[in-house]
């Protein structure tokens, strides 16, 4: 078993705070010392109460789902002796009512864009079979309910 913890912290500064138009800009501390600005969405909060620059949950967990997705990657395509040079990946969360009419991220979309060098070029069925094993073992999917996608660029 494996234990993560993370700190989150929010201060009021002298907002009237009943009125609703408080911020709802904060921090996110990571036992690491990264501190990560973090805010409600101005999708959901209007702004100014959000702060459009921070970092907010809903971006969050579409980026842990792909960052997790890429990393399952990385190590597989190492173990098959493939060399990737880089991997980007432009993931969009789509927030809507599921079917039990509550809204959530129904769906994570993953555009990983993958550059392999070196004497091993993965075929589109090898790329596919190392796309569907990092799905498999992303812990991040499979603890939500969110169905992820994988769409991989034809070239």
């Amino acid at each position: 078993m494996h234990q993560y913890e993370a700190s989150i912290a929010w201060r009021r500064d002298g907002q009237v705070f009943i009125d609703n138009r408080y911020s709802r800009g904060h921090e996110w501390r990571f036992d690491g010392g990264a501190v990560v600005p973090a805010s409600s969405s101005p999708h959901v909060v209007p702004l100014p109460m959000s702060v459009a620059a921070n970092v907010d949950p809903e971006e969050a967990l579409v980026a842990a789902v792909s960052s997790c997705h890429m990393l399952f990657f990385l190590s597989i395509a190492a173990k098959r002796g493939f060399v990737v040079d880089s991997y980007v990946d432009r993931a969009v969360g789509v927030m809507e009512k599921n079917s039990e009419g509550k809204i959530a991220m129904t769906r994570i979309t993953l555009r990983p864009d993958i550059v392999f060098s070196g004497d091993r070029i993965s075929t589109p069925q090898e790329l596919d079979a190392i796309h569907h094993m990092s799905h498999e073992q992303c812990y991040i999917a499979n603890s939500i309910k969110a169905e992820v996608v994988v769409e991989v660029p034809k070239r």
